[in-house]
């Protein structure tokens, strides 16, 4: 990864936009600027588009679209900015998580009724940190198909994706003006493309062991659930262009991940009444804080591995998920009709298990939890039961560059005229560090920052 000298692009091809990374926030940022008539090439690394969205869930949530109102459900982008910035504990910039909260709903929409995305509110379950039903999601509740979706609409719009090449440089003569980029094909020919401007929707670092052992040591040995394309690029890159980053330190875990079957379990099975032990049959946190905190607590169990427990009514909320569904089919979810029998096919102790139980029975009737969890008004477990073997995971980072309120790049001197940043390569609004992740929030900027970044870009003279 290296900017060059613009001189080395020579007489080579040029659009209007290059687009480093195809992945949603990518392909929204395309479609924003092809609906401003701007010429667009995505410069995309893998032989389809995919990215850390193919690997979610592909929820993002948003408030106060039409979904919501016809559910009956009230909500407004002051809300969802407060959400956003209790859950990072005030860390995160506010102004940019207003900026996000408030094109949220709107961005949502946009690829509904201009793009034909055909999303709902998930109003059967509500995630740790959003006091309102806020997940929009395409029906198979699939990331892989919201992308699919979205490089639909892409191709309709006449944007073009050069798959199976990486951007391996920025040029410039003066540190401002970006003036094209250098990508690898796969047969390792090298091709250059000069553009009046250029987006980085390349996500984060999660994918380098180096980076994550810096900024992120506690996660250096941790299953890595994100895409192996994230390798810190738009960092490196900002590094090298005198761009400031912020948050480095923050990224989404998840506690949640099928082990060994390397399948996401919906977060449903906790917040709907269930909760985790380890292999002494024990609790060990708060589960419901929060998803993302949560992948530390699991690895910080023996062997790094705890077990989901929960019941058939709520294995059937989770089952709107495909990734539940394939979990299933793969045998991941255990079954048993009293909690004895769980406890033996899961290979814990069964006494530790009644205690626990009984324990989580009486926070639900009103006594306190040792861990601090609201229990009451969570409907009791009943046969039969279910239990799930997992391990936590990095996800994606939530660090990155820093960006405007055009998500335009921030320099530390002078200004970037060009040059532009959503997704996982711009800092997020998780704050600085796991626990601020509040559900969604890396789908929410991917969206938001992607449509900024391409309307604004489009704008370049």
């Amino acid at each position: 990864m290296s900017i060059l000298p613009s001189d080395l692009l020579g007489d080579c091809y040029r659009t209007d936009i290059v687009i480093v990374g195809a992945g949603a926030c990518g392909m929204t940022a395309a479609l924003a600027a092809r609906e401003r008539g701007a010429e667009v090439v995505l410069i995309e690394r893998d032989g389809v588009p995919a990215g850390s969205t193919s690997l979610s869930a592909g929820l993002i949530p948003a408030a106060g679209t039409r979904f919501q109102r016809d559910k009956g459900i009230e909500d407004d982008a002051a809300l969802f900015a407060a959400d956003i910035m209790a859950k990072n504990h005030g860390t995160a910039d506010p102004e940019q998580v207003a900026l996000v909260a408030r094109l949220s709903g709107a961005t949502v929409e946009w690829l509904a009724d201009a793009h034909a995305i055909p999303f709902d509110v998930v109003d059967n379950f509500l995630y740790p940190g959003h006091s309102r039903l806020r997940m929009h999601a395409t029906p198979r509740r699939s990331g892989a198909e919201l992308i699919d979706f979205l490089r639909s609409a892409v191709e309709r719009a006449g944007a073009e994706i050069v798959t199976s090449a990486r951007v391996d440089s920025l040029h410039t003569d003066d540190g401002e003006t970006i003036d094209g980029v250098s990508f690898a094909r796969a047969d390792g020919s090298i091709e250059r493309l000069a553009a009046q401007a250029v987006v980085l929707a390349c996500n984060g670092y999660g994918g380098d062991k180096a980076l994550v052992a810096e900024h992120i040591p506690q996660m250096r040995e941790a299953l890595y659930f994100g895409h192996p394309g994230n390798t810190g690029d738009a960092v490196r890159w900002g590094a090298e262009l005198g761009a400031v980053s912020r948050d480095l330190g923050a990224y989404q875990g998840h506690g949640s991940v099928a082990a060994p079957h390397g399948i996401l379990i919906s977060w449903a099975t906790v917040m709907e009444g269930g909760f985790q032990i380890n292999l002494k049959g024990e609790r060990f946190s708060n589960e419901a804080a929060g998803y993302s905190e949560q992948a530390v607590s699991v690895l910080a169990q023996p062997d790094g591995i705890a077990f989901t427990i929960f019941d058939q009514r709520i294995a059937a909320i989770a089952a709107q998920f495909e990734d539940f569904r394939n979990a299933d089919s793969a045998g991941a979810i255990v079954r048993a009709p009293t909690l004895d029998e769980l406890a033996a096919r899961i290979g814990v102790d069964a006494r530790a298990l009644a205690r626990t139980a009984a324990a989580v029975d009486a926070a639900r009737s009103g006594a306190s939890d040792a861990f601090g969890r609201p229990f009451a008004g969570l409907a009791r477990l009943e046969a039969p039961y279910c239990a799930v073997r997992v391990t936590g995971a990095l996800f994606h980072t939530q660090g990155g560059l820093a960006v405007d309120q055009d998500a335009r790049v921030v320099r530390r001197t002078g200004r970037f005229t060009n040059l532009f940043a959503g997704g996982g390569a711009a800092r997020g609004v998780s704050g600085s560090d796991v626990s601020g992740y509040l559900s969604g929030n890396g789908l929410v900027t991917a969206v938001t920052l992607g449509r900024l970044a391409g309307a604004s870009a489009a704008r370049v003279e």
